[in-house]
């Protein structure tokens, strides 16, 4: 999980003045809600990137079958409307589960046709337990610090100390977090967005979610599809495997992606010098794994820990050429230091990082149903692992946790919905963190849903990220709710990106490739990964 930027909304934010929600077409909240409707105080927040950005604070309750009891607090952001045409408010979130939202919304509102932008509030939120909003979770400060066990079991000691860790972990948030775990999950937070609905004074709203924002989105249009409006959903959890065999396919996908990198760095052999055979890269970068595991670089990047950092490779290739370089300095010149410092970029968790993990797992466990006997995954683990050994093990002690949860599961939400007006789907054929097949699975299930691919694309969050073609899709959609309609599992199909040249900011690269690769570390770095 990337280091993730600090909240907006937090104590160093510029209060400059105060404003009150009155937005044009702002209807009464229904008499239905037994709760009166909390007022927003928008307060000015505005940072150099997002000068008009906006927070508030939303107080709903933990538990909303009880919705006099004990109260919590969401932090929101927003980017106002400007033009005469109101559409309402367009909530955002980057996904996770344990992803900020405030500083989306402040990205999506500039990246967006400012047309279109100017016609939306766009609202980001912190889900309950994350970032700004209060209570935030944070479980075990410093669990990743490296350097942690060997991620690949190949022995009884190793298997235990990473056993060991995620039982640590999963009785830490329960002593820590007893009270709250039980209301830590996907439901309550759908829950949450109808009450920020409701704050907002509208009768319906917009969403734009990304990852898992793209479960959130669906599960609330289930929940409420009166409330929708207009939904996107951006690189497509698949709703029908949630969570344990998700992040098995998951693993088969990262494998085929970091793969798609090896073979991309032996193109490049002229530059990196680490051969012109992918096989024979891939043989180096295993190899590198292997010595790190014995002597981690700087002290700092083992085995484990290498795995973390070229992880977001398999999320967005605007990161290989930094990730090639670090590979080809340890093994060309045995260089530590380009090494450490693409950890330090890529791989390392900081307070935040500490936090989104706490949420990731607090909704994942009590989403779903997780085995609880370890050699069940064991068993299932090794058998990935001989097809897909990239990051298999290194996922599995990320989930492991949920073995050992102190809170029961939730069945998963069947989110198959005819209610809803047209929704739009956005998937790259290569994505690894949610794979196409659930795309295909949610168009499927969203009966009036149309989806736009992105082929031969292998990024996860694909809209404002450069792609023209998308972003032309989703701005027809924002602006009248035009959707593509074709035939078989795509309804519009866009190119791919060119992959990366190893300097993208050399003297001869263009000012257009410049622009989206720009556009899509912005976006990438909001996202953060493992969601």
């Amino acid at each position: 999980m990337r280091k993730r930027a600090a909240a907006l909304c937090g104590a160093a934010a510029v209060v400059a003045g105060t404003f009150t929600a009155v937005p044009a077409e702002a209807s009464a909240p229904s008499s239905a809600h037994s709760v009166p409707t909390a007022k927003l105080t928008w307060k000015n927040c505005a940072t150099d990137t997002y000068p008009t950005l906006q927070c508030a604070s939303l107080k709903v309750p933990l538990d909303h079958r009880r919705p006099q009891g004990r109260q919590i607090t969401l932090a929101l952001s927003r980017v106002p409307h400007t033009a005469k045409t109101y559409q309402g408010p367009l909530l955002v979130n980057p996904g996770g589960p344990g992803g900020s939202g405030l500083t989306l919304a402040g990205f999506v509102a500039s990246a967006l046709p400012k047309k279109v932008a100017a016609q939306y509030d766009v609202i980001g939120f912190d889900p309950r337990g994350v970032g700004a909003s209060k209570p935030a979770l944070d479980c075990r400060p410093g669990h990743f610090d490296p350097v942690r066990p060997n991620s690949l079991p190949t022995s009884p000691a190793i298997e235990k100390a990473n056993l060991d860790r995620a039982k640590s972990f999963a009785a830490a948030c329960g002593k820590k977090y007893g009270d709250l775990l039980p209301y830590i999950n996907t439901t309550s937070a759908v829950r949450d967005m109808d009450a920020v609905r409701r704050a907002l004074g509208a009768q319906k709203i917009n969403y734009f979610g990304y990852s898992y924002g793209t479960y959130l989105g669906a599960v609330y249009a289930k929940f409420f599809p009166e409330r929708v409006r207009r939904l996107v959903l951006d690189s497509v959890v698949d709703p029908t495997d949630v969570w344990y065999e998700a992040n098995l396919n998951q693993d088969l996908a990262f494998n085929d992606r970091h793969r798609a990198f090896l073979a991309w760095v032996a193109r490049y052999d002229t530059t990196y010098k680490l051969g012109t055979d992918p096989e024979k890269v891939e043989a180096k970068w295993y190899a590198m794994r292997s010595a790190l595991a014995k002597k981690p670089a700087g002290g700092t990047v083992g085995a484990s820990e290498l795995e973390d950092t070229f992880l977001p490779g398999g999320y967005y290739n605007g990161y290989w050429p930094s990730l090639a370089e670090a590979f080809a300095a340890w093994v060309n010149d045995k260089d530590p230091e380009p090494l450490v410092e693409a950890y330090e970029n890529f791989g390392a968790v900081d307070a935040s990082g500490d936090n989104g993990y706490s949420v990731y797992t607090s909704v994942q466990c009590r989403d779903a149903g997780w085995p609880r006997d370890w050699r069940r995954w064991r068993e299932d683990n090794w058998a990935v692992y001989e097809k897909a050994p990239f990051m298999t093990w290194n996922n599995a002690w990320y989930n492991a946790p949920c073995a050992f949860w102190p809170t029961d599961s939730l069945r998963p939400v069947n989110v198959a919905n005819g209610k809803l007006p047209p929704v739009l789907l956005f998937q790259a054929t290569g994505d690894a963190a949610t794979p196409y097949e659930g795309a295909v699975t949610a168009h499927r299930l969203l009966a009036r849903s149309s989806l736009v691919v992105e082929e031969g694309g292998g990024n996860h969050g694909i809209t404002l990220s450069g792609n023209a073609c998308l972003d032309a899709h989703l701005a027809a959609y924002l602006t009248d709710g035009t959707v593509p309609r074709g035939y078989g599992a795509a309804d519009a199909v866009c190119e791919a990106l060119p992959d990366p040249e190893p300097a993208a900011s050399a003297e001869g690269a263009s000012k257009k490739a410049g622009a989206a690769a720009g556009k899509g570390s912005t976006l990438h770095g909001l996202l953060g990964f493992r969601g």
